[in-house]
């Protein structure tokens, strides 16, 4: 299915009618060349020519359709017409001129093999001439010389006053389809169920997070137990060349670093595209789960792509269109499937609006209002570093978030921890604990009596642990108010034991309280306190001597909760006090 859905989506973005949105054709390939070497029709060189763009180490080499490259291990193979310069030029990098003479001998062999009609094109005519009566002697006086023999990049060949490249030119394509590799025995393809040979090693899967620079490989056999019932490389899931072709330039588009349609959950590099052509949600996706330069571009896309599934422009037709999500991790030389999910726009669109109502809670101005995944994940984690982020939890989020199942326990555990270790319950922190526990309330309502948990400050939940959260809120703002500019709170010394064993801290707590009490200058402050401790207390019976995990998260969304409820009636005083000011 997914190989098949990636083949789908390259026939279509194949016969895109914008040639800069066009993928390559059948035995073409987009590849970065920053080094051109500009010849006349005689073959003498006139320079190289400098592609990139950019400044420092930011600077990125255009991209060309050129011959799909050879799948190298550590033997000597040459790509037809373009390569490293060790290749291209013969020039000997790393101190091994016999291999780099072998290289280069490899290159234009390429050549030499081309059908009779593509070597007497002019482009391939003037290459041998500067084979035979200039090479790279003629280039050493380039000021891009020295960096091509210190930096072994990619190079390839022009006609002056040509727009393509010598492996665009008609002739050369045309012919190069003589040179093509063959795949193996006569089989039927998995992907397409036509009659075709199997290829036998398929291109490396580039741009996963994490895998070998020179690429992974999605689909592979290679030890001696894959050979039983004569059945070696590509022939035990049998893909024909062009399949394998499609699958993976559709995969290596789509992971590629300037791709819109592919974003980092925790170790999973995830791209997802749609079964026809849509834009909106292709890049709203992004948008939805990914990180942006620019956090109000970003919450402009989200709330536009809300608003589309609110007015139902994903009913009916559009909505009933497929769309595919795929996490790739890497597994040494391999790359592995984290997690593959489809199903209709419709439901998609369903399922994120039902993510960002889940995550919803009362927040500060400076807090955005659609948190990406990646910070969600980053807040759970130790110091905060996408580095200790757990590797399966970010591809388990994903998978409950597309299904609308529950959320993994581990996420939930995750934020609890931190909000122990650091004694403090962070807006992330809040929204993550909220979604995990609703969720998890919605597939299993008869486990307890407890309600889903509001987005702000709940006066009816008489959930003990939401309540417990509350009154240690309210503890440690009477405290604040009667020592102003502490530099240490209850909380700080009282967090982890109040959230985890009540019974054991919340009497010293109570009589602190009397203390802090007693020393407010305003008695009718300290009288509302009383009333609120009151309405807290009301509901709780005794201490528990123990509080689960889900009602550890319970306690951490009442103290959070409690404290932006303080936090809004303390501004919108102040803002009172400030327009009566106004006005006298």
């Amino acid at each position: 299915m997914i190989l098949q859905a990636l083949y789908d989506y390259y026939q279509r973005k194949a016969a895109n009618p914008d040639p800069a949105r066009r993928l390559p054709a059948f035995g073409l390939e987009d590849k970065e060349i920053p080094f051109i070497v500009e010849l006349t029709a005689e073959g003498r060189p006139l320079g190289i020519i400098d592609t990139r763009q950019g400044d420092g180490k930011k600077k990125q080499a255009r991209r060309y359709q050129v011959p799909k490259g050879v799948k190298r291990s550590s033997g000597v193979a040459a790509n037809l017409l373009w390569d490293t310069a060790e290749y291209a030029l013969g020039v000997d990098t790393k101190g091994k001129p016999e291999r780099v003479a072998g290289q280069h001998a490899a290159f234009r062999q390429r050549i030499a093999e081309l059908p009779e009609a593509a070597r007497r094109d002019a482009g391939i005519l003037a290459l041998d001439n500067f084979y035979a009566n200039f090479g790279q002697a003629a280039l050493v006086a380039d000021p891009g010389w020295p960096e091509i023999v210190e930096t072994n990049p990619v190079v390839t060949f022009r006609l002056h006053n040509d727009g393509d490249l010598i492996c665009q030119r008609p002739a050369v394509i045309a012919g190069r389809g003589g040179v093509i590799e063959e795949g193996g025995k006569p089989n039927f393809c998995l992907v397409t169920g036509q009659a075709a040979s199997a290829e036998r090693l398929h291109t490396a899967i580039k741009g996963v997070w994490g895998a070998q620079s020179s690429g992974a490989t999605l689909v592979s056999f290679n030890l001696d137990a894959f050979a039983s019932y004569n059945k070696e490389q590509g022939d035990n899931a049998p893909v024909s060349p062009l399949a394998a072709f499609a699958y993976t330039t559709a995969l290596n588009h789509l992971l590629d670093r300037n791709s819109r349609q592919r974003i980092q959950v925790g170790d999973a590099s995830t791209v997802f595209w749609a079964q026809k052509d849509d834009a909106e949600i292709e890049e709203g996706f992004a948008a939805i789960f990914g990180e942006r330069d620019d956090p109000d571009v970003r919450a402009e896309q989200v709330r536009a792509l809300l608003g589309a599934v609110h007015s139902g422009q994903f009913d009916g037709g559009r909505g009933d269109k497929l769309f595919y999500v795929l996490g790739l991790a890497p597994n040494a030389a391999r790359v592995s499937v984290r997690f593959w999910h489809t199903a209709p726009l419709h439901e998609i669109a369903r399922q994120i609006r039902q993510w960002f109502t889940d995550l919803k809670v009362v927040r500060s101005a400076k807090d955005p209002e659609y948190p990406s995944l990646f910070r969600l994940l980053a807040a759970c984690a130790q110091q905060g570093k996408a580095d200790n982020i757990p590797p399966n939890l970010g591809g388990d989020i994903m998978r409950a978030i597309l299904s609308g199942s529950p959320f993994p326990a581990s996420w939930l555990n995750a934020a609890v921890l931190r909000c122990r270790a650091e004694q403090n319950v962070t807006y992330l922190r809040a929204a993550a604990i909220k979604a995990s526990l609703n969720r998890l309330q919605r597939f299993q309502p008869n486990q307890s009596l407890d309600k889903e948990l509001s987005d702000m400050l709940d006066l009816e939940n008489t959930s003990p642990a939401y309540r417990l959260g509350r009154l240690f809120a309210a503890l440690e703002k009477i405290q604040e108010e009667a020592s102003p500019g502490l530099n240490a709170t209850i909380r700080e010394r009282y967090y982890g034991a109040a959230s985890s064993t009540p019974v054991a801290v919340f009497t010293t707590l109570l009589r602190l309280k009397n203390h802090h009490l007693a020393k407010l200058t305003n008695r009718g402050r300290a009288i509302n306190f009383e009333r609120l401790l009151g309405e807290i207390m009301s509901g709780l019976n005794d201490f528990p001597k123990h509080l689960s995990l889900p009602e550890q998260g319970r306690f951490a969304l009442g103290y959070y909760h409690q404290r932006q409820d303080f936090f809004s009636k303390s501004e919108s005083s102040q803002s009172m006090q400030s327009t009566q000011g106004e006005s006298k």
